[in-house]
C-alpha cells in the first residue's frame, strides 16, 4: 500500500504545476486562485472526518494546525504560485527539487549529527544544478524577473522543509487523530492566509475565474492535487519517515519537465535541463543510504505497516 500510493502521489505532483501555470495563464490572480484551492479542499476533507467521527472541531484551534499550514501550504504555495507567472511549470517543478536536500540539512542541523561524505557530495552536485539552472538568467538578454521567480521557488522549499520536519511532530503528538485531518486542518489555515494575502494584494476579477481553462486548472487542483495528493503525502510521513515522501520531489519533476513540453509547448534550454538532470542527481546521492534502508525494508513496509521507521 506504501509504494502503490507513493507512485500515485508522483504522478498526481507531476502534474500539479502544469496545472497551476494553465490556471494562471487563464488569468487567475495566483494568491487568490491559491487561497481557494487549499481552503475549499481543507474544509470538504474536514467536514468528511468530522462526519465519520474521525477528528473534533476542537482540532481547528490548535496552534500546530496554523504553523503546520503557514509552512506547508501558506510559505510553499504562496511563493510557487506568484513565480509561475515568469517561470515554465517545469522549470517550478525541478528548481522544487532542492526540498529533499533542504530537509537532510534541516534534520542535520537538529539533530547535529555529521553528514556522510556521499550526502556532502550529493550536496555540492545539487547546488551545482541549481546554478546550472540559474545560468540562463544570469546572463544579460535573459529577464531578471525570471531569475527573481526562480530565487522565490527556492525560498519556498525553506517553507517546506521545515514544515515537512515539523509535521512528523505533529503527527506524533495527535496520534489520536487522523493523518487526513491533520491535513485538512492545516490546508484551511494555509488557504485561508492565502486569501487574506490576496486581499492586500491583489485585484480580483471574478471574470478570469470562470474562464473554462481556470476552472478545469481549479477543480483538477482541489480535488487531485489538494484532496487526494496531499492526503497521501501526509499518510506517508505517517507511515514513514519525512525523507521518503519527499523524494517525489525528484521524480515528478521529469513529469513535470516531459508534460510542459509536450503538452503545453513549454520551452526547454539545455543549461536547464542539464541543471535539473545535476539537480535530481544531488538529491538521490544525498539519499542514498535511506533509499537503500527503504528497498531493504520493502517487503515488511508492504506487508506489516507497523514496522515503518
Amino acid at each position: 500500500m506504501i509504494l502503490f500510493n507513493y507512485i500515485v502521489m508522483c504522478l498526481i505532483f507531476g502534474t500539479t504545476f502544469l496545472a497551476i501555470k494553465i490556471g494562471i495563464d487563464a488569468g487567475a490572480p495566483p494568491f487568490f486562485s491559491a487561497g481557494v484551492r487549499f481552503f475549499l479542499a481543507g474544509v470538504i476533507l474536514f467536514s468528511i472526518m468530522v462526519w465519520k467521527r474521525k477528528a473534533s472541531i476542537a482540532l481547528l484551534f490548535k496552534k500546530e494546525m496554523f504553523l503546520t499550514g503557514f509552512a506547508l501550504t501558506f510559505g510553499v504555495f504562496a511563493t510557487l504560485y506568484w513565480a509561475e507567472q515568469y517561470l515554465s511549470s517545469g522549470i517550478a517543478a525541478v528548481l522544487s527539487a532542492t526540498a529533499p536536500l533542504m530537509i537532510l540539512l534541516l534534520q542535520t542541523t537538529i539533530t547535529r549529527q555529521s553528514l556522510p561524505t556521499v550526502a556532502w557530495i550529493g550536496c555540492l552536485v545539487g547546488f551545482a544544478g541549481v546554478l546550472l539552472m540559474l545560468l540562463p538568467g544570469l546572463t544579460v538578454t535573459s529577464s531578471t524577473v525570471w531569475l527573481l521567480g526562480c530565487v522565490v521557488v527556492l525560498f519556498g522549499q525553506v517553507f517546506y522543509s521545515a514544515g515537512t520536519v515539523y509535521s512528523r511532530r505533529v503527527i506524533q503528538r495527535f496520534q489520536d487523530s487522523s493523518p487526513i485531518a491533520l491535513n485538512a486542518a492545516q490546508m484551511m489555515y494555509g488557504g485561508a492566509l492565502l486569501l487574506i494575502l490576496s486581499l492586500f494584494t491583489e485585484k480580483v476579477d471574478i471574470q478570469s475565474m470562470v474562464t473554462p481553462a481556470a476552472i478545469v486548472s481549479l477543480f483538477y487542483l482541489i480535488i487531485v492535487g489538494s484532496m487526494m495528493g496531499h492526503t497521501i503525502f501526509y499518510w506517508l510521513v505517517a507511515k514513514t519517515n519525512p525523507v521518503f515522501p519527499a523524494t517525489w520531489l525528484y521524480i515528478s519533476p521529469l513529469i513535470a519537465l516531459t508534460l510542459g513540453v509536450i503538452l503545453y509547448h513549454e520551452p526547454l534550454s539545455i543549461l536547464s535541463l542539464a541543471g535539473g538532470i545535476t539537480i535530481i542527481g544531488g538529491i538521490i546521492l544525498i539519499n542514498i543510504n535511506s533509499l537503500k534502508q527503504l528497498l531493504e525494508k520493502k517487503p515488511s513496509m508492504l506487508g506489516k505497516v507497523s514496522h515503518h521507521r
